[in-house]
């Protein structure tokens, strides 16, 4: 009879894999005391590494613009290496999709807030994010494309 394993989750790692930081119309546009928009987009991205390990990624991108002209562009990509072994399938794409990114998004947000204030500016700090809902939604979504009938070629 075939040995049961215990399942395994543990944090190998946690890094900044990618940051990189744009000012294109300083300096005068510091000098614009006009309100600036921000924009953030998140996103979230795994992948195996080797047998048990996977790599999961948060990028953030933070743009903030004086109407059609840039202050700022931050794009930052944090990612942590994880030893999963002994789940079964359908508890895989919750574990990199749920618990990996709620455990490197803080790193991501310190960084990101540490980037911009470091370039002059006054910090961005991303809000929590609700990452169980974020994959809900990724998969009612999918689900909804699956189910839309192919078009037909005539």
């Amino acid at each position: 009879m075939a040995e049961v394993q215990d399942p395994v989750f543990q944090i190998q790692r946690v890094y900044l894999k990618e940051s990189s930081l744009e000012q294109p119309n300083s300096p005068a546009i510091l000098l614009d005391q006009s309100q600036p928009t921000v924009d953030i987009q998140l996103g979230v991205g795994g992948m195996p590494v080797s047998e048990g390990m996977f790599e999961v990624t948060v990028t953030a991108t933070v743009q903030t613009k004086i109407g059609d002209r840039t202050v700022f562009l931050v794009e930052a990509q944090q990612a942590g290496i994880f030893e999963i072994r002994n789940l079964p399938d359908d508890q895989m794409g919750p574990i990199m999709g749920i618990a990996c990114p709620q455990i490197v998004y803080p790193y991501l947000r310190g960084n990101v807030a540490d980037l911009i204030q470091r370039a002059g500016f006054p910090p961005v700090h991303l809000a929590e994010i609700n990452f169980q809902a974020m994959y809900e939604q990724q998969q009612a979504q999918q689900a909804a494309a699956q189910e839309q009938p192919a078009a037909t070629v005539q």
